[in-house]
Parts: structure tokens; C-alpha cells; sequence
């Protein structure tokens, strides 16, 4: 995969790092995924929305839409941790459909679509029934953790807290039915989880957002409120009350 090679060739110790309008990192390589992607990715009649690239409104007039975020968890990318990823979601009719996330430090690839269900490193995954709130490990933003925002959450016995980067990686390891459910207490933009959300709904998973709303994409302003990604309650009935809890 082009994009993975692309990744590699770069050393977190010496790549060069740009601020974004806002104060967020960018670099060369962030550049040149995009690039790769938005060149091979997107056919006719089809939309984009990317991370780095200037909004084309036109998206918005089309069924199909391609979102991606080329290095979602660019911070955790320039600093060496492994909690990184290229996120790719396909969207038909503001539903995400398909998705692909790769984290290249790791070596993880997590692929899927509604139709087909989800691959982890090319093993098929679906999320087991009756997923158990206690005892469930849930991955949190490392720097809402740090801010204090979870603090409630870890105090909480019936599930443990693990901090991780990329929402999008999060999102695929729900996904590939490696950790059990991730939130985030904040806003994330569409192409921040378009391609997870797809793979948590196709491994048979729910996502929500914090208005307990399912999330409907391209959209023409991208800002989502808060994104919950659990086990389904229809699966594991004990998630419901919680989920209410959670997001009420």
C-alpha cells in the first residue's frame, strides 16, 4: 500500500513540522498521503473531504463522498508514539458504508464495509455477543485524559480507561474487536471518524453521537459533536442504560 510506504520513509526524530491556521501540526507526509489518495481514490461524480485539503462545497451535491484524514494523530506521529493512522471512509447517501484504517507503526489494517463485515490484519472479525460493561476496556483520548475529562470514567470500577491518540486508530480496534468501546467528550471533525464508523457499524457495533443521534455525513459543516462507539445494545442489552447515562 502506497500510502504505508510513504508513511515509513519518515523519522519522527527529524521530519519537519508545520502549524496549520488553529495551532494543529501538519507535515510532508500528511501532504503526500493526501496527494496519493485524492489521486486515485475518488471517480467520476464522486466527492472528497479531506483533512488537507481545501473544502470543495461540490461534495455536497453528490451520493458518493470519499473522507479521509491521511494522518489522524499527527501529534502522536511526529512525537514516535505508535497511535497513529491513515483513516479512508466511503460514504453513499451520508451513510458511512466503507472503511479502511491502517496504522503503519503497529503493522494493524483494519478493512470492511456493510456488505462484506470487518478484517483485522485480513482475519475476519465481528464484535461477540453480550460484550460485558464490567470488566470492558475502553480506549480514551490521551489528552482529554490528561485535561482531567475522564477522571469520572476511571473512577467508574465496572470498566478500565487506556489512553490512546488517533480517534480514527481507536475506532478501528473497536472495530477489529481488540478493545470494546471508545468516546470521545469532545467535537471531532467528519474525517476524524468516518471510516471508524463504518467499521464499528459493519463489525456490528453502534455509533452515536453525543445527542444520541446517529451520525449522518457529508454534511456542509464537517464538525461533529461528541462520538460515542459501543457494542450494540440489541447484542449486549446492558450497554443501553449506560449509553443513556452516557450521553444524557
Amino acid at each position: 500500500m502506497k500510502t504505508i510506504k510513504i508513511a515509513k520513509q519518515y523519522d519522527a526524530a527529524t521530519i519537519e513540522v508545520k502549524k496549520k491556521e488553529g495551532g494543529s501540526p501538519v507535515t510532508e507526509a500528511d501532504q503526500k498521503i493526501d496527494d496519493v489518495l485524492r489521486n486515485v481514490l475518488p471517480q467520476p461524480g464522486d466527492g472528497w473531504l479531506s483533512e488537507e485539503t481545501a473544502d470543495d462545497k461540490t461534495r455536497l451535491a453528490c451520493s458518493r463522498v470519499w473522507i479521509v484524514d491521511p494522518i489522524d494523530g499527527t501529534k502522536e506521529f511526529v512525537t514516535g508514539i505508535p497511535e497513529w493512522s491513515i483513516s479512508i471512509g466511503l460514504i453513499e447517501d451520508g451513510q458511512p458504508v466503507a472503511g479502511g484504517i491502517a496504522n503503519p507503526a503497529t503493522g494493524e489494517i483494519i478493512l470492511g464495509s456493510t456488505e462484506t463485515g470487518v478484517t483485522y490484519n485480513g482475519e475476519r472479525v465481528a464484535m461477540p455477543e453480550n460484550v460485558s460493561l464490567a470488566g470492558a476496556t475502553v480506549l480514551a483520548s490521551r489528552s482529554e485524559v490528561k485535561r482531567g475529562e475522564w477522571d469520572h470514567f476511571e473512577n467508574d470500577s465496572q470498566f478500565k480507561v487506556v489512553p490512546c491518540g488517533s480517534v480514527a486508530y481507536k475506532l478501528g480496534v473497536v472495530a477489529g474487536c481488540r478493545y470494546d468501546a471508545t468516546w470521545t467528550l469532545v467535537p471531532k471533525n467528519e474525517w476524524d471518524v468516518a471510516a471508524g464508523a463504518a467499521l464499528v457499524i459493519a463489525s456490528g457495533g453502534l455509533v452515536l453521537l453525543k445527542d444520541g443521534s446517529k451520525p449522518v455525513f457529508n454534511r456542509e459543516d464537517p464538525l461533529l459533536p461528541g462520538f460515542c462507539a459501543t457494542p450494540h445494545p440489541d447484542r449486549s442489552p446492558e450497554w443501553g442504560p449506560f449509553l443513556d447515562e452516557l450521553l444524557g
